[in-house]
């Protein structure tokens, strides 16, 4: 799981809501599965680079969402995910999509040419 998580500390973004995020794109796409196990925040640091405290950061909001959980002497693992609680792809593209279709909207772009746009890019 190590090799699917980098932070960019140049970025403008918090390094613990960076990690949140991808740990969250990974438990919803299902790269990370029910029971799946977390390496160590102590790992996690070490192979990023970063304080401890901010992963732990990261994983506690985690854990305080209902993605993961924490029981006391055993490792973190991806939490059940029931249907009230299930998160998806959709949910949490929107508010990145709202985002640039505004941004699209300034520019002057019309419907017809963002979806030029994405379905260029996509490929």
């Amino acid at each position: 799981m190590l090799e699917l998580l980098n932070v960019n500390p140049s970025s403008g973004e918090p390094i613990y809501r960076q990690l949140h995020e991808q740990i969250v794109r990974l438990i919803v796409s299902g790269q990370l599965a029910e029971d799946d196990v977390l390496p160590s925040v102590r790992q996690i640091a070490e192979a990023l680079a970063v304080n401890p405290m901010t992963v732990s950061r990261a994983i506690q909001q985690l854990v305080d969402q209902g993605y993961l959980e924490r029981r006391r002497g055993q490792a973190t693992r991806v939490a059940p995910r029931g249907e009230a609680g299930a998160t998806s792809a959709a949910e949490l593209l929107t508010p990145k999509l709202t985002e640039l279709i505004a941004e699209a909207r300034q520019l002057g772009m019309t419907h017809h040419e963002l979806e030029i746009l994405l379905k260029k890019l996509w490929q």
